[in-house]
């Protein structure tokens, strides 16, 4: 059984070493590192040529956002199941592969998605908190938001045969919508056991001026699967924090709300997670 890690990166250059190192590292084999660079000119693409052994597929050029990235990655794959990371993600431990790989062979057909728990770390690799619930907890809230980590999640291939690729319309909600295909009729399996990455806070899509654009998205996302929300107190909490966060940085800008959020914190007795 084959793995397929697909990257998308642009202008990643401090963090694109860590996610090749940590997929060059796993103790499974059979498995395959894809990475489409949109044309970086901060060092990335030097860094992707000095470790091009480390690497089955490497590109720089243009490209449409990270969800075409994938979709053009999607078509060098060759693996049973394929995995998504972001230039700032990377496999948590060598032996990741290794463990999933019973527990893939045993879900399939009946589970072609697959995920376990990402640690979602700082910079300097502190670690802020573990996300990953069940799927039967996740499953409540899933027409409201993607309930689930993206990051290291396995896709089964025939999954892609039945569904097609990413809407690369989307700059935010490509990876909802995608799933949502496949999972308003059927289950994913979640494994509790496995950290399968390490995600780093601050990306594109957890900024919170980011959140107006992914909500807007997620409108786009509802009516295109026929999704009539609960919408007011029937929304999620994960909803509203999203909603909050993006009407306070139209108020306050991105730095505010960063402030605001790591005093709140602060007064919960957690630790700060801008800062």
């Amino acid at each position: 059984m084959k793995l397929s890690v697909l990257v998308a990166v642009y202008n990643n250059a401090p963090t694109i070493l860590r996610t090749i190192d940590s997929v060059y590292a796993q103790t499974y084999d059979a498995k395959e590192l894809i990475i489409m660079d949109g044309g970086s000119t901060d060092g990335t693409v030097e860094i992707l040529a000095e470790n091009s052994e480390k690497i089955t597929y490497w590109e720089s050029q243009a490209d449409g956002g990270i969800y075409h990235a994938w979709n053009k990655a999607l078509t060098r794959a060759t693996g049973d199941w394929v995995c998504f990371l972001g230039a700032d993600d990377f496999l948590w431990q060598p032996d990741v592969m290794a463990r999933l790989r019973p527990e893939l062979e045993a879900a399939f057909p009946r589970y072609r998605v697959v995920y376990g728990k990402a640690t979602v770390v700082k910079k300097d690799g502190e670690v802020i908190k573990v996300i990953g619930t069940p799927w039967a907890s996740a499953k409540k809230s899933f027409s409201d938001h993607l309930s689930i980590p993206h990051p290291g999640l396995l896709h089964h291939t025939s999954l892609f045969a039945e569904h097609g690729h990413f809407d690369d319309s989307f700059k935010l909600a490509g990876d909802y919508d995608l799933l949502l295909r496949e999972l308003t009729t059927r289950d994913a399996l979640f494994l509790p056991e496995i950290v399968t990455v390490g995600v780093q806070h601050g990306g594109v899509s957890n900024t919170p001026s980011a959140m107006q654009r992914y909500l807007a998205e997620n409108e786009r996302v509802y009516q295109k699967h026929n999704i009539k929300r609960p919408g007011g107190w029937g929304s999620s909490r994960t909803y509203f924090n999203m909603l909050l966060a993006s009407k306070l940085s139209l108020l306050i800008g991105d730095r505010g709300v960063r402030k605001l959020s790591d005093f709140a914190r602060r007064l919960r007795g957690k630790p700060e997670i801008w800062n």
